[in-house]
């Protein structure tokens, strides 16, 4: 049976007096079982301060941790169950690719027998069957992170941590990488939270996604529910590239908002945390900005600033009415039709794609 953990409010205080910093403030979490979970956030916002409070090398100061019904809150790593990946591989450089992998196994005195059969599959799972008898320093740092991750698997934890396992690889790696890393988890089954700074990252990969800031949570939910419906301006921009223009709401219904910008009025979408009078932020990703002729029903007048035309996509630098600057991505473009600077444009922003965010 799979692991849900429960994170109850959780704090991790260093030092103290003057001194003292709050790493981690008064985090609430429930991970389900079987999930996929990812901790996102900027460096210094206490991710990897909660992950390893979860393996158990650090203990929290306030709050309480369970493994369904168990409390760990302050057991040993050595009784939770639990496998480690680490953003530094922490492969034995002495040890055979196999003999890494079955170093958990010995610890745990499984026998010879069984013990071969895991660490085969483990290597089998992760691709790396034919290099069992290499030494890491034979394998390139795609194959090593695959190792680390039948190391951290064999032993069948009950929840997988992942401490940014791809941050050490190159562009291109990663993108390979992340989709065998969610096939694996996903089909053992295991209880899985990932720590990573990288959006692109928690977007492809997460059944579910927890946004930190500064220590505590600002965000949980969905992929797509995070990038499409954001709750303020720091996750908004923290998940992608987004357009902001500032405005003051002018009327209010059960689910949009009608707002006077310099720009002209635009209507959005209305959240559990937009405000409902005053000024307020409207939020747009620029794949939603629409171009079309100028003068069209609905549309505002703008001027294309610059564009950038990259064959599968141009991206377009747009200045509306009031030197309100905006940018638009297209896909696909006709290059016959790019975008000239100086040319008027109408512009068109669906009030569906609108995020209406409080103005602070």
């Amino acid at each position: 049976m799979s692991t849900r953990i429960q994170i109850r409010g959780v704090t991790k205080v260093f030092g103290k007096g003057r001194n003292a910093t709050k790493a981690v403030d008064a985090i609430d979490l429930t991970i389900e079982p079987g999930e996929l979970f990812f901790l996102l956030g900027p460096s210094g916002c206490g991710k990897t301060t909660l992950l390893r409070m979860l393996a158990g090398f650090i203990d929290p100061t306030d709050g309480a941790i369970r493994f369904n019904d168990k409390d760990v809150t302050h057991a040993p790593p050595n009784t939770r169950n639990t496998g480690m990946v680490f953003q530094s591989y922490a492969l034995w450089p002495h040890m055979s690719v196999e003999a890494n992998v079955a170093f958990g196994l010995k610890v745990r005195k499984i026998s010879d027998p069984d013990r071969s059969r895991r660490v085969a599959e483990a290597l089998d799972a992760v691709q790396m069957g034919p290099y069992a008898k290499r030494k890491p320093n034979e394998l390139s740092g795609g194959q090593q992170q695959r190792v680390a991750l039948a190391r951290a698997i064999v032993v069948r934890p009950d929840v997988l941590l992942l401490d940014e396992p791809l941050s050490n690889l190159d562009a291109k790696l990663r993108t390979e990488l992340r989709s065998q890393i969610r096939s694996i988890c996903k089909a053992s089954g295991i209880t899985t939270v990932y720590v990573t700074h990288d959006q692109k990252e928690a977007l492809s990969m997460a059944d579910r996604i927890a946004v930190l800031r500064a220590g505590r949570l600002e965000q949980q939910g969905a992929p797509g529910e995070l990038y499409r419906r954001p709750r303020d301006r720091f996750v908004a921009a923290f998940l992608g590239e987004t357009n902001f223009i500032e405005g003051t709401i002018t009327s209010a219904n059960a689910d949009t908002l009608t707002l006077e910008t310099p720009a002209g009025q635009l209507r959005g979408v209305k959240t559990d945390t937009s405000p409902t009078d005053g000024p307020a932020l409207c939020s747009v990703r620029p794949e939603s900005v629409r171009l079309t002729d100028p003068g069209a029903p609905g549309a505002l007048k703008g001027r294309c600033v610059e564009t950038t035309y990259l064959g599968e996509i141009a991206h377009r630098l747009i200045e509306l009415e009031g030197g309100v600057r905006i940018s638009a991505s297209e896909l696909n473009p006709d290059p016959a039709r790019t975008t000239e600077p100086d040319t008027t444009v109408g512009v068109v922003l669906p009030p569906e794609d609108i995020v209406v965010l409080p103005a602070g």
